[in-house]
C-alpha cells in the first residue's frame, strides 16, 4: 500500500502532526510532501500582514500560487493525507492554493482523501468548505482529523495571539503553552493505524466513523455556535474592505484596521457573553443531532 501526507506548516504544528501520523503506518509507504506557497507568509506574524490576508482567505478567493510539486512518485497512490490549518474560520491560503493549482487538481481526482486541521478551536466551516471543494474536485473525501487547542477560548484567544504576533508559545505563571500540546501531537499516530487499517481491509467507507471512536474530533458545541455566528459576520466585513480594492491594495488598510479592532472586541469582551448565553439555552439547542452532521461528512 501507498499513502502520501502533504503538509503547509508555518509554526511547525502541523508538520509534527504529519510525522507522527505516518509513524502509525506500519505496512504502507508513506511519502511526505511540503506544500510551498509562492508568497512567504511569516512567523510570527506581525498584525497588518496577519489582517491582509483576512478577506480573501474568507471569500475563498486565492492570493498567490504554489511550486509545482512532483507528483510523479505518488500517481499510485492508495490514500491522500492533507495537513493544514484554518485562517479566519477558512482553508488558509496556501491549502486553497493548493487545491486551485490544476495539477494537484488532477491528482486527486478519484482518489480517497483525508484532511487533518491543526487549529485553535474553530474548525466547522473550514470543513465544510473542503467538502464543496472536494466534491468539485471529484476526490471522495473520507475522513477528518482536528487537534485543537484544548484551552478555553478566552484563554487561547489571548495564547495564540501572543504566539502570532509575538513568538512567545511557552506557558507562563498564568498563561498555558500556546496551541495544540505536544503530547497530543505525539499520540496523533493512532490516526495513521486507523487510516491504514481501512487500506488494508479494502474499502475507506466507514474510516470516517472509526477516526471519531479514536477521538478524531473533540466537540465543542459553544464555540462552533460562534464560529457559526462569526463566519457570517466574517463574510460582511471580507466584502466590505475588498470594495476598497483587493489583496494589498492601499486603500483598503483603513478598513482592514477596523477588522483588527473589531475582532479584538469580540474575542474579548463579546465571546465570553455569548458563551454565557449559549450554557443557558443549551438545553433547548439539537446538540447530539448537530454533533452528528458536523463531525460525519
Amino acid at each position: 500500500m501507498k499513502a502520501v501526507l502533504f503538509y503547509y506548516s508555518q509554526s511547525g504544528q502541523a508538520l509534527r502532526a504529519a510525522e507522527n501520523i505516518c509513524k502509525g503506518f506500519e505496512k504502507t509507504d508513506v511519502i511526505l510532501k511540503e506544500i510551498v506557497p509562492s508568497e512567504h507568509y511569516p512567523f510570527p506574524w506581525n498584525s497588518r500582514e496577519f489582517f491582509e490576508v483576512f478577506p480573501e482567505t474568507r471569500l475563498g478567493i486565492c492570493t498567490t500560487s504554489i511550486a509545482l510539486p512532483n507528483l510523479t512518485d505518488v500517481q499510485d497512490a492508495d490514500i491522500v493525507l492533507i495537513a493544514a490549518q484554518s485562517w479566519f474560520l477558512s482553508p488558509s491560503q496556501p491549502l486553497l492554493s493548493f487545491l486551485c493549482d490544476e495539477n494537484v487538481k488532477n491528482f486527486l481526482r478519484g482518489k480517497d482523501v483525508v484532511f487533518v486541521n491543526v487549529c485553535r478551536n474553530m474548525w466547522l466551516k473550514t470543513s465544510e468548505a473542503l467538502k464543496l471543494r472536494f466534491k468539485e474536485i471529484g476526490a471522495n473525501f473520507r475522513g477528518q482529523i482536528i487537534l485543537q487547542d484544548k484551552g478555553s477560548n478566552y484563554v487561547s484567544a489571548i495564547t495564540i495571539t501572543r504566539w502570532l504576533l509575538h513568538g512567545k508559545k511557552e506557558a507562563t505563571g498564568i498563561l498555558p503553552e500556546a496551541g495544540v500540546t505536544e503530547e497530543e501531537l505525539i499520540s496523533s499516530s493512532r490516526f495513521g493505524k486507523v487510516i491504514e487499517n481501512s487500506l488494508l481491509s479494502g474499502s475507506t467507507a466507514s474510516l470516517q466513523r472509526e477516526l471519531l471512536k479514536e477521538g478524531a474530533i473533540k466537540y465543542r458545541p459553544s464555540i462552533l455556535s460562534l464560529e457559526k455566528t462569526a463566519y457570517h459576520i466574517f463574510g460582511r466585513w471580507a466584502k466590505f474592505i475588498r470594495k476598497k480594492g483587493g489583496y494589498k491594495e492601499p486603500k483598503r488598510r483603513f478598513r482592514v484596521k477596523l477588522f483588527y479592532f473589531y475582532l479584538l472586541f469580540v474575542l474579548f469582551v463579546i465571546s465570553p457573553f455569548a458563551q454565557l448565553f449559549f450554557l443557558f439555552t443549551r438545553p433547548l439547542r439539537n446538540i447530539k443531532s448537530n454533533k452528528l452532521r458536523d463531525c460525519n461528512l
